[in-house]
């Protein structure tokens, strides 16, 4: 199965305290964004196209070192918004599509493997990476189908009900689409919402409406699926990076 990949790197990063796009951060000396092209190179995809935005010249110069190709979002309304940026350079691509985030450095290529052949095992049309993390606050939850792979809904912690907010699973943001049907549902999305932005995730409320099958694929380690939001999460990135550099060292 063909597969493309979507790298979403527009954002300004505001918590970061810096005017540097987020992705440009250094982890370990290194830009944020370099590992996860590294591990989306891996992969061997058809394409990878790297979606920018703030500052966009400075990413695209950080990054013209790697054979990916850029579609620039501008102004950023949304995360749907950034990946209909990339919809003219898939015209008539049929296979999958993968989403990741350009700030979650950790995620690793054989889970990414995993996830996609779990997707296809399961002939989804949009599958979720999920983890259980000890502190779910402030992620959106992933409401299973009773003892099912395949998801009811993903809710937001604002919109949680006290159950659903005691549900650990949460949405990681990385997800493996069929291009076709995510792009029919992109066209359909609105920003009736606070934000007045496009959203990604009502993309999966279309897939629930008609009853298209969506599942969840569960990382048993939490840690990669961590996104950078804040100077104290690039700390905490750079630590587990250390880590895992000592455990595979030869004994």
């Amino acid at each position: 199965m063909a597969l493309a990949i979507i790298v979403m790197a527009a954002g300004k990063g505001t918590r970061m305290q810096s005017d540097l796009p987020k992705v440009l951060h250094q982890a370990n000396k290194r830009p944020l964004i370099e590992y996860v092209l590294d591990t989306s190179l891996s992969l061997d995809p058809n394409i990878v196209i790297l979606i920018i935005g703030h500052q966009s010249e400075l990413v695209k110069a950080a990054t013209e070192k790697y054979m990916v190709s850029t579609a620039l979002q501008e102004p950023q309304l949304g995360t749907g918004h950034a990946v209909m940026q990339a919809e003219a350079q898939l015209t008539g691509f049929e296979g999958d599509v993968l989403i990741l985030s350009g700030d979650a450095p950790l995620v690793n290529a054989k889970t990414l493997q995993k996830l996609i052949a779990f997707h296809h095992s399961r002939n989804a049309v949009a599958t979720v990476l999920t983890a259980d993390m000890e502190d779910p606050s402030g992620y959106g939850r992933i409401i299973r189908h009773i003892n099912s792979d395949s998801v009811l809904k993903i809710v937001e912690q604002k919109d949680a009900s006290a159950i659903e907010r005691e549900v650990r699973e949460i949405n990681s943001g990385i997800y493996v689409f069929n291009a076709r049907i995510l792009f029919e549902a992109l066209r359909q999305i609105t920003t009736n919402n606070t934000q007045k932005e496009y959203y990604l995730t009502d993309v999966f409320s279309i897939c629930f409406q008609s009853g298209k099958g969506v599942y969840a694929f569960k990382t048993d380690n939490p840690n990669e699926i961590i996104g950078i939001n804040t100077l104290e999460q690039l700390h905490e990135a750079e630590r587990l990076m250390q880590l895992q550099c000592e455990t595979a060292k030869p004994k």
